[in-house]
């Protein structure tokens, strides 16, 4: 992993042409100011509104801007895989391309991971300007994430965060997982995540791309980030104990119900007439199939080692 620059910027895209000249010289501006090394990575995911024109048009102007357009859309997750692929900064920054997110914080995060030695930061909107049907699902999500992962962050979901180049080449980003990358740090062994209160700007082009999908898909994408941080290496740890207690609690009832048939209640009605007897079958039947997931579960996780594809249509000045 060779390092090129003190930062990577990459900021995943989707129809922000109006947005991206201006936050291009508020970027080039705040590096110019802290005499950093720099790239800028844009990543389109699939625009329609010739935001790609316009990234073209700023390579031509700064050799520090280097694109990548998806041939579709395919989401943030893989906008930020993308670009985390590409990154050559010692420090990579993550930011969102609609302005709300401002470049100044980014020297202080830079100091915090530098200096301090933090594996991640996190931005903390404390003070936000987006509607009351965004803040509350958010802070719903945001306990619930404390409270599954262990990681007190006040705002899992802040585009703006930095890491150390390392973080970012040791995860995967996928589905709607961007939300969750703490996690994913966390569980790829970089424990030592931070956490600042950063200036939360109000939207000055276009529209959110957010819709009501994210509040389903949020606590989905939350239990999958759990389960496979904890169970992903050993899903049988998992399945296996749950068939196993299954299976144990069945034939306890079997067991039951045969020495009572044939030493206590010889004349007795037939076993199965007896409710004992079906839950036995259910539970045994169950603790079967739940030991075989996660037996199979074993067998893909050592077998698979496919990554996620995203077709990319045109890049700039990217290895």
């Amino acid at each position: 992993m060779e390092i090129k620059y003190d930062i990577s910027l990459v900021i995943p895209l989707f129809n922000e042409v109006e947005s991206l000249p201006e936050l291009h010289d508020w970027i080039v501006k705040v590096m110019t100011e802290n005499n950093y090394s720099y790239e800028i990575l844009f990543v389109d995911d699939g625009s329609k509104d010739g935001s790609w024109n316009v990234i073209e048009s700023l390579n031509q102007q700064d050799a520090n801007v280097k694109g990548i357009k998806f041939q579709r859309n395919y989401g943030k997750s893989a906008a930020l895989q993308k670009g985390f692929e590409a990154a050559a900064g010692a420090v990579v920054v993550t930011m969102d391309a609609d302005l709300q997110d401002s470049p100044e914080e980014i020297p202080e995060m830079y100091r915090m991971i530098m200096e301090n030695d933090y594996d991640l930061v996190s931005g903390w909107k404390k003070k936000r300007y987006d509607p009351i049907t965004k803040t509350l699902p958010t802070k719903l999500y945001n306990w619930a994430a404390r409270r599954i992962t262990g990681i007190y962050l006040h705002d899992f979901n802040c585009g703006l965060k930095a890491y150390k180049v390392a973080v970012v080449k040791s995860i995967e980003v996928y589905g709607d997982m961007h939300r969750y990358i703490p996690a994913l740090a966390k569980y790829a062994g970089f424990s030592k995540i931070g956490e600042k209160v950063v200036q939360h700007q109000s939207r000055k082009y276009g529209t959110t791309k957010f819709g009501l999908n994210r509040f389903v898909n949020g606590p989905l994408d939350l239990l999958s980030v759990a389960f496979m941080g904890k169970f992903g290496k050993k899903p049988m740890h998992f399945f296996g104990a749950i068939g196993l207690v299954m299976f144990i609690v069945g034939f306890g009832f079997a067991f039951y119900l045969g020495i009572d048939k044939l030493f206590i209640e010889k004349t007795g009605r037939l076993i199965a007439d007896r409710t004992e007897f079906y839950i036995a079958i259910a539970a045994m039947i169950m603790g079967v199939q739940f030991f075989l997931a996660g037996f199979i579960a074993e067998l893909i996780g050592r077998s698979s080692s496919q990554r996620n594809v995203y077709l990319v249509e045109k890049t700039i000045d990217v290895n």
